[in-house]
């Protein structure tokens, strides 16, 4: 049989090992995996990794909110998605009291139709009530699998309850679906806001100060209590902290079907940030942390306790998030999506802290099976479509905003020397970036159920199968 396209020589990375190989696509699907194969096309990959394709499990494009909009839409975003290596993205709703999760869904799906790359969507919950669960049955026959809660954001009107939380919870049990959370515990938050003084409001110290770790530990405890009481797979979003992982940890020694992610900004940056003189441009909910949680994060990811690590891509101009003489004035968030991929490898693989597979269980299958993408996405199997990222482990490059794809004049990582690069992303069979030329088109990317074979299980590691990946037998040094 004929293939459409060969990528010979390269050195495949999965979550289980390393293996030099050729992989066979034809009608954008993987067909075969093994030598010397033929094909109409060719790419020569040797001396580079290829990954199976990234899915960045956490991004907000065209995003309202704090009086801003995300600057990236969804053919900005995914342009920049796939110059670095990302295939799929899930973004959500967005979610109004005013609004039904159904309708908000078909909403979303409109914006997102420019995407380059594939996509699918987390759901937002706000204003939602019991007595609504029809709208939870018809979010899933649309093909959502997941829905996101908020337990801050009062003052804004966003937070769910713990009476929302419990009966919206039991019928995603019901339905097999995921319940997601932002964890902060919103009355420790207002309590704190309420003590500030003028000189505190002025100064982006504070932000940090108004939302400690101590808020992610309760409102992680006090979900993961209604998630055992439910029997609802629950998933942590961008957790921060060394307290969040303490939770996250004894929940999976109790088998509670938990999993939980972070984000590369709560990985390689710190409260210090705050301090220099453009530091309210680093603002992010939750704040960045002490050099403490960093470390406690890292350890995480070795010991097999977070799931996985997504972006929380949401992106500003520098314009955007001026100071207006006060941290509650600025809009929060950061941009990612583009250097995920990137980061991981250069501070997580080649500074040691991670092994080299770890890259595709954290950032390709471990998102696939949580969010019931897996196997079409996430692996690099036959039958799975032909998502893969040609990586060169050896190039180095600087980070500047100018010279990335995303939709910002600002990074996080500015100036940041990194060793790896993305050469080559093929989406669905398709080059759509290569050798730093974006090659995709509007439209390309398809909308991707995620609503999960009840029988595959939440695709979390629990207590009994947790492992510490510094012991695989595949990790390769470099």
């Amino acid at each position: 049989m004929m293939m459409d396209l060969v990528i010979r020589g390269g050195t495949l990375v999965t979550s289980h090992g390393v293996v030099q190989a050729d992989i066979g696509i034809r009608e954008e699907k993987i067909v075969v995996i093994g030598l010397d194969l033929s094909g109409k096309e060719k790419i020569d990959a040797s001396g580079k990794f290829v990954f199976p394709g990234v899915i960045d499990a956490h991004t907000h494009m065209a995003a309202p909110g704090f009086g801003a909009m995300s600057s990236d839409n969804f053919l900005t975003g995914t342009q920049a998605a796939a110059s670095g290596g990302v295939t799929t993205i899930i973004d959500f709703t967005v979610g109004s009291p005013e609004t039904s999760i159904p309708e908000e869904i078909m909403c979303r799906k409109k914006t997102a139709k420019e995407a380059v790359i594939d996509y699918s969507l987390h759901a937002e919950v706000i204003g939602w009530k019991p007595g609504q669960e029809d709208e939870f049955e018809k979010a899933v026959k649309s093909g959502i699998g997941s829905f996101k809660f908020y337990m801050a954001y009062g003052s804004l009107g966003q937070r769910s309850n713990t009476g929302v939380l419990y009966y919206a919870f039991r019928k995603i049990a019901e339905l097999g679906a995921v319940a997601m959370v932002h964890a902060e515990d919103d009355s420790i938050i207002e309590s704190l806001l309420d003590q500030l003084g003028p000189d505190e409001e002025a100064s982006i110290l504070s932000l940090p100060r108004s939302r400690p770790a101590v808020c992610e530990g309760v409102a992680m405890d006090q979900a993961v209590y209604l998630a055992e009481q439910t029997g609802v797979d629950l998933h942590v979003v961008h957790i921060s902290s060394a307290l969040g992982i303490k939770v996250l940890k004894r929940a999976k020694l109790r088998n509670v079907s938990i999993s939980g992610e972070t984000c590369p900004h709560y990985l390689l940056l710190s409260e210090d940030v705050y301090k220099t003189q453009n530091g309210h441009q680093f603002s992010v909910i939750p704040p960045l942390r002490a050099k403490r949680d960093q470390e406690a994060l890292w350890a995480a990811l070795r010991e097999g306790l977070i799931d996985l690590v997504a972006t929380d891509h949401c992106p500003f101009m520098q314009e955007q998030k001026r100071w207006q003489g006060s941290f509650s004035k600025i809009p929060y968030g950061l941009p990612g999506v583009e250097t995920l991929l990137p980061l991981l490898y250069s501070e997580g693989v080649v500074k040691g802290r991670i092994p080299l597979t770890a890259l595709p269980q954290l950032l390709s299958e471990g998102p696939a099976r949580i969010n019931g993408l897996y196997p079409r996405k996430g692996t690099l199997s036959i039958g799975s479509d032909a998502d893969l990222v040609i990586f060169d482990p050896n190039k180095e490059w600087i980070i500047s905003a100018g010279s990335l794809h995303m939709s910002t004049d600002f990074s996080p990582y500015e100036g940041w020397l990194i060793r790896g690069a993305v050469l080559t992303t093929i989406s669905r069979g398709r080059v759509v970036y290569d050798a730093g030329e974006f090659k995709g088109e509007a439209g390309w990317g398809e909308f991707i159920p995620s609503v999960k074979d009840p029988a595959a299980g939440h695709g979390a590691l629990k207590g009994e199968n947790l492992k510490d990946l510094t012991g695989v037998d595949s990790y390769v040094a470099v």
